[in-house]
């Protein structure tokens, strides 16, 4: 029995609980984990604005040491560190045929099945695969990835998630090129990956937007050049800060309509606006047909950082060993387990960046 934080119903609160995990089958780790970070997704998860199956276990951002591998399993062993992919790709599908393996059909299939059973004998789904808020996890050996070398384990939960997406936003979705003004919204655990990512690139102005004055300093030591407290006049504020123009590149972390918007409005002629944030379908975004035309922008979507883990995995540790890339800068607060629900309140209320469960 391990204790770990349940979804009984979509919209429910959180419940710490024991459950009880299977022994490895053929094909799967076992996992102690050593850190969880808490994302917007797993309250998008809670509150229904993402659909799976429940009751679960939520968490999907993690890393930690293999306790016992089921049979077949050859790429990591017993007392191995490793971090938790929440989106593993088939390598077999149509997506991943094409190299667009953050799009694989089949990436979220396991988060229908058993992962484990509550006290009362209630069958547990992992949320997002993984099941990453427990003590400990079992989880698809395509779920896991080797920490790379010079990673601290519990910096490393942020690879799982965070800086993933916030990194392959920036090189992957909006192809930041060096000297590029940048605007992030949303200085949330993605948006400062983002910052320090858009920093890496050789992003020229890089401006950061959010809702609270107080994370101004948060921001600035990402690599925010400039701070702006969102407001209606956000897009005016930040052509100003452009010479007139708007920015090159504008990264929505937030996922609302308003701020989708605004990070259009942003961005200059012919401009890029990637969204990562994950809003409800009662966002509705809408533009007119002139605007499309006059202004030439791109505006495209962006799962999981249209990230490759295997391959960005160890690039990400070389800008960490280098000191380019800061993980505990993302981290705001360290919890325990009951103290998830909290941390959810907070995302709500826009304070700080990761909350990071450390076991």
């Amino acid at each position: 029995m391990v204790r770990a934080a349940v979804l009984p119903s979509v919209g429910a609160p959180l419940e710490i609980a024991e459950i009880s995990l299977p022994e490895p089958g053929p094909g799967q780790v076992r996992v102690r984990l050593a850190a969880a970070g808490v994302c917007h997704s797993d309250l998008s998860l809670s509150d229904g604005t993402m659909r799976l199956p429940v009751p679960a276990v939520l968490g999907h951002e993690g890393a930690g040491t293999v306790l016992a591998v089921g049979e077949g399993v050859t790429h990591v062993a017993p007392g191995e560190g490793v971090v938790l992919n929440w989106a593993p790709s088939c390598g077999t599908c149509h997506a991943c045929s094409i190299g667009e393996v953050w799009l694989c059909a089949d990436a979220l299939t396991g988060a229908g099945r058993v992962h484990a059973l509550a006290a009362d004998g209630t069958e547990l789904h992992p949320g997002l695969n993984v099941g990453a808020f427990a003590q400990e996890t079992v989880v698809a050996a395509n779920c896991v990835l080797p920490v790379p070398d010079g990673v601290p384990l519990t910096d490393a939960a942020l690879l799982g998630c965070a800086v993933l997406t916030g990194y392959g936003a920036v090189h992957h979705s909006a192809r930041v090129r060096e000297g590029e003004s940048v605007v992030v919204f949303g200085v949330g655990g993605v948006g400062l990956a983002t910052l320090q990512s858009a920093r890496i690139a050789g992003a020229g102005s890089i401006i950061a937007v959010d809702v609270s004055p107080e994370k101004e300093e948060l921001a600035r030591g990402a690599g925010a050049t400039e701070y702006v407290v969102a407001s209606d006049t956000t897009a005016r504020e930040i052509r100003g800060l452009t010479g007139k123009r708007g920015a090159d590149v504008a990264i929505e972390c937030v996922g609302r309509a308003s701020t989708i918007r605004a990070a259009w409005d942003s961005t200059r002629r012919g401009g890029r606006t990637t969204v990562v944030g994950i809003g409800g379908k009662d966002q509705q975004v809408t533009f007119h047909a002139l605007e499309l035309f006059h202004w030439g922008r791109t505006l495209s979507g962006c799962v999981f950082g249209n990230s490759d883990p295997a391959a960005d995995l160890p690039v990400l540790a070389e800008h960490i060993r280098a000191g380019r890339l800061d993980l505990s800068a993302l981290v705001t607060e360290q919890i325990a387990l009951d103290g998830i629900p909290a941390a959810f309140d907070n995302m709500l209320a826009g304070k700080g960046g990761r909350a990071l469960v450390v076991f």
